[in-house]
């Protein structure tokens, strides 16, 4: 297959041996061009075992740092972290006990396309928290006009006059988790600045 028809693929895993399994996966297929010096990925494919705090950053920041879009490899997502996966612009997502070379190339195909993958549990999952988001009137905000729990509760602690150290401290958050949703609300929002979020959410309801 021509170069020039075939998805540039990036890799990131928290371990050589997941990194060099999910590349033997995908080098048989031609349709994948995994070679490193060939410019920047289309599809960053990111495998995490859990997703704490600074998985999510890493998911953040790779898919910022590539402006790929980005295919996850996971072991769980549990229902309240969905939402926090889909902001960090992943498109797919694959269990890793399913992580076989075809369900692998069929994720990364997809999200070349821009196109959504996700696991029938998760997709049932993430419907029932768009409802739940909907259901208190017609005029309140899909997710990506909301805030989650996370958020609420920064939001919160800088409309009280707390600074970054002080809410971390507060939260049990490190100061980069602090600042990390901060900037995601602004950036997600279109909004200037921490007092621009501050009145967006007391408008909106959410502090």
């Amino acid at each position: 297959m021509p170069k020039t028809n075939r998805v540039r693929v990036s890799v990131t895993a928290p371990d050589p041996i997941s990194r060099e399994g999910v590349l033997s996966q995908l080098r048989r297929h031609p349709e994948i061009d995994l070679s490193g010096d060939s410019g920047p990925a289309t599809v960053a494919l990111i495998v995490e075992d859990n997703l704490d705090e600074a998985a999510l950053t890493r998911l953040r920041r790779t898919v910022r740092s590539e402006g790929a879009r980005a295919v996850l490899v996971a072991g769980t997502v549990r229902e309240h972290e969905l939402l926090d996966v889909i902001e960090c612009g992943v498109g797919a997502i694959v269990w890793r006990r399913e992580a076989t070379a075809q369900r692998l190339v069929h994720a990364v195909l997809t999200a070349a396309k821009g196109d959504g993958d996700l696991p029938a549990d998760l997709l049932g999952q993430l419907i029932g928290q768009v409802r739940r988001l909907h259901r208190g009137g017609d005029d309140q905000p899909g997710y990506f006009l909301s805030f989650t729990k996370r958020e609420v509760d920064v939001v919160r602690l800088v409309a009280e006059g707390f600074d970054t150290s002080e809410i971390a401290m507060k939260l049990s958050y490190s100061e980069r988790t602090v600042k990390n949703v901060m900037h995601g609300l602004t950036t997600r929002l279109h909004l200037r600045n921490r007092a621009h979020v501050v009145a967006y959410a007391l408008r909106e309801g959410y502090i």
